[in-house]
């Protein structure tokens, strides 16, 4: 029982010490997402927002939360700047700008080169080795995990 409540209270401690990225715990921040959201996101403004969306934002799954958390983003940075402070991170990523609905391009396009290498590689060991392999199955598995 002891061993129990020891754990239990280191996890929660620990869990208190990932408080976020220093943007994240920035009250600018914080106050700036919150009345984003309260006048965007709910109600007449959110099928407003979803209208003037770009079909292809709605496809991604941005969401009027996640563009307030950009748009947030941005005027903070633009105040760290202006104060001479270095660019924070925000939810653990430095901020880019968003193309289309990519926010970060170069590392969305070297998802997709790794996504479509292991899928030649896929296609090459399953047309290379025997289905009756006792490890084809495995392989084929954590080819799609």
């Amino acid at each position: 029982m002891a061993g129990r409540t020891v754990r239990l209270v280191l996890l929660v401690g620990v869990a208190a010490l990932a408080s976020g990225s220093q943007g994240d715990r920035e009250p600018v921040y914080r106050d700036c997402v919150l009345r984003c959201e309260e006048r965007n996101c709910s109600g007449g403004a959110l099928k407003h927002f979803r209208s003037r969306q770009p079909i292809y934002m709605s496809l991604a799954g941005w969401t009027c939360q996640d563009d307030c958390k950009y748009e947030c983003m941005w005027v903070t940075v633009g105040l760290y700047l202006q104060e001479g402070h270095k660019v924070p991170q925000f939810h653990g990523k430095w901020p880019f700008f968003r193309f289309l609905c990519f926010q970060e391009p170069a590392s969305a396009v070297a998802s997709f080169l790794n996504g479509l290498a292991s899928l030649v590689m896929l296609c090459r060991y399953r047309t290379s080795v025997p289905a009756s392999c006792p490890m084809y199955p495995t392989c084929v598995a954590f080819a799609w995990g």
